[in-house]
This record gives structure tokens, C-alpha cells and sequence, in this order.
């Protein structure tokens, strides 16, 4: 593990590493190692490790101001899904074992009768050849049948993605744009009908969080999530990771995806100011066109906000850190745990990799 002294001690470290909680689990994505640590039924603790490529050899749309907000945005969509798939798998382990188990014992019970039946006679040198021929034709049929399986589980998982997005722009694109315009004093008026649109956008969003977060489910959930930002503040901190040293830091986190998709709402209110369409319909291709634009304004502002701390980057990062006392929660010793596990394999040797 590289030495995390901060030779410069009125500059605070900020990690580029980031996570997202999973279900029983938390996945944790650093420069060049990601992973996803998850609490299994039997309370043991599950980890899976994987290369990242986003250090200091990252592609170019993973580097360039504005491209690199809409790409990684993308990105973390897609494996925050996918993982949060597998989390949700590992949690059923259990009772399939269980299944499993219960097959085996009627397999043997089957097994021992056709071993009876057949030690009245040896097998002749052409019946041992086709028992290896039927077995290793039946290894090859579990490898298909397991690639196969693959191949249905990624097409349910981008499936489950485009089903998501399709929601989030019904819920945060349509439905404001459709609800302003039944209102006739502000159809002409684009700057105060942008203004309006924002306004029903954050209170869905608030509302929404707010109706999902008393889930049973969600709470824990949110728990993991709080767990996640205090493991990162400790690492920032330059701490061990310890239990008790991740406990004592805040939950709340500036560069959260909670703050980023606040962010995305007050920007997406900035820039429809500037487009003159009053129709509806109009308004609501203009949006679509322009979310690449908006969401790489929005990585750039919460990079922004990051790396400062001024004046503006705390009105900028308010809404945010506000929104995530609904999405965070204080987290067990349990959840911590399962944190730091996730946390310790992605944090590099090199600490100039690990530099947001």
C-alpha cells in the first residue's frame, strides 16, 4: 500500500475513487482496481475484484472536459446495474443451495440403485468409451448452457437500463414540460416557463426519494450508501480503515451522485432559459438533444465543486449534501465492514493516481 502522508498539509486529499451501494453490498470503482464487497446470508463476506482502467492511462473520452462527463456518467450506469444485479443474486445463494442440495441427495439415492444394478456385470472397454464420450458431451452442454445464460442476463440487464432512463426522462422530462404547459400565462415566456419546469423537476425528485427511502429495502440500502461516503472521508482523512476510524467521519459527500444529479436539474434550468421553443413537444426534443451537453456541464461543475471550497462551490453543492440526508443513513458496524473490504483493493500504490 503507497504511504498516504499529505506532504502538503493545508490541501486536503481528495480520492478519485467513488462507490454506490448495492444490495447487502457496496461496490467501490478506483483508478485502475474495482470492486464489490457484499454481505452474504450466512453473514460472510463476498468480494469480487476487477481491472478499471481510469488513471493515468484512461482513453481520451474518459480525460476531455464535457466528453468525459457524458461517458463516465454511461459507464457508471451500466456497472452500478449490472452490479447491483449480481448484489441481488448473491442474496438468493442461499436457497438455491438449498434446492441444490436436495437434488443431490435424490441424484445419490439414484445413483446407488443403478450401482447395484450394474456391479452384476463389468463394463466392457466400448461401454467405458462411451461413458467418458457421454460425459464430456455433457461438460460441453453445461459451458453452452452457462454462456447462453450470460447472454440472456446482459440482454435483461440493458434491457433494465433503457427501461430505467426511459422512466427517469418520462418522470423528470415529459411530465414538467407537460404539467407547465397547461399553464396559459407562461406558454410564451421561455425563461419563466424553463423556471417553472425546473421547480416541478426538483420537487418530483425530492418527492421521489423521499416516497422510495421508506422502503424497508431502500433504508438499508441507504445505510450502505452512508457507509460508502464515511469510508471515503476516512481514506481522504488519511486514516487506517478501521471500523471505529470510518464511524467517526460524516456521511455527507460533496461528489456523490446524488449532488451530481441535483446539479443536472439547476443546469438543465440554465440552458432550456436559452432555447426558444414555447411548444411543448419542442421543448421536450430540445431537452433529449441537449442531456449530453447538459450532464458534461454538470460532471465539470461537481469536479469543480470538489476541488474548491469557496463561496459559490458551497451554494453550488448545498442542494446536494441537503438531498443526501434523505439518501444516506448512519450505517451499522456490519455495513462498515463490508465498506472497507470493498474500499482497500482499489486504493493504488502510486497515490498521484489516486488524485481526483
Amino acid at each position: 500500500m503507497g504511504n498516504n502522508t499529505n506532504t502538503n498539509t493545508n490541501e486536503k486529499f481528495k480520492s478519485k475513487i467513488g462507490g454506490q451501494a448495492l444490495v447487502e453490498g457496496i461496490m467501490m470503482l478506483g483508478p485502475t482496481t474495482g470492486a464489490m464487497a457484499c454481505r452474504l446470508p450466512d453473514g460472510t463476506i463476498d468480494l469480487e475484484t476487477w481491472e478499471e482502467n481510469n488513471g493515468k492511462n484512461a482513453p481520451w473520452y474518459r480525460k476531455v472536459p464535457l466528453v468525459r462527463g457524458c461517458t463516465n456518467f454511461v459507464i457508471s450506469l451500466t456497472k452500478g446495474y449490472k452490479y447491483m444485479m449480481k448484489s441481488a443474486e448473491k442474496q438468493m445463494v442461499d436457497d438455491e443451495e438449498e434446492d441444490d442440495k436436495k437434488k443431490d441427495k435424490k441424484k445419490s439415492k439414484s445413483e446407488k440403485t443403478e450401482n447395484v444394478a450394474a456391479s452384476a456385470a463389468a463394463d466392457t472397454p466400448a461401454e467405458a468409451a462411451a461413458d467418458k464420450t457421454a460425459e464430456a458431451s455433457e461438460k460441453s452442454g453445461e459451458k453452452k448452457e452457462e454462456k447462453e445464460k450470460d447472454t440472456v442476463t446482459d440482454i435483461f440487464m440493458y434491457l433494465g437500463i433503457l427501461l430505467g432512463v426511459a422512466m427517469a426522462i418520462g418522470l423528470f422530462v415529459f411530465l414538467p414540460k407537460w404539467l407547465v404547459g397547461f399553464i396559459p400565462s407562461v406558454k410564451e415566456h421561455r425563461i419563466v416557463r424553463s423556471l417553472l419546469e425546473g421547480i416541478v423537476k426538483i420537487v418530483l425528485f425530492v418527492l421521489y426519494m423521499y416516497l422510495v427511502s421508506l422502503m424497508k429495502d431502500i433504508k438499508r440500502q441507504y445505510m450502505y450508501h452512508g457507509a460508502e461516503h464515511k469510508t471515503i472521508a476516512c481514506h481522504e482523512a488519511e486514516l487506517p480503515l478501521t471500523v471505529e476510524n470510518v464511524r467517526k467521519q460524516t456521511r455527507f459527500h460533496k461528489r456523490c451522485g446524488t449532488s451530481f444529479i441535483f446539479i443536472v436539474l439547476i443546469v438543465s434550468i440554465l440552458v432550456m432559459c436559452l432555447v426558444p421553443f414555447t411548444v411543448t413537444w419542442q421543448r421536450i426534443v430540445a431537452s433529449l438533444i441537449l442531456l449530453p451537453l447538459v450532464v458534461g456541464i454538470s460532471y465539470e461543475c461537481i469536479r469543480l465543486a470538489g476541488n474548491n471550497d469557496n463561496t459559490f462551490t458551497r451554494i453550488l453543492s448545498a442542494p446536494g449534501l441537503a438531498m443526501q440526508r434523505i439518501t444516506t443513513r448512519e450505517p451499522d458496524d456490519s455495513m462498515i465492514e463490508i465498506a472497507i473490504a470493498a474500499m482497500k483493493p482499489c486504493i493504488p500504490e502510486n497515490k498521484e493516481e489516486d488524485k481526483w
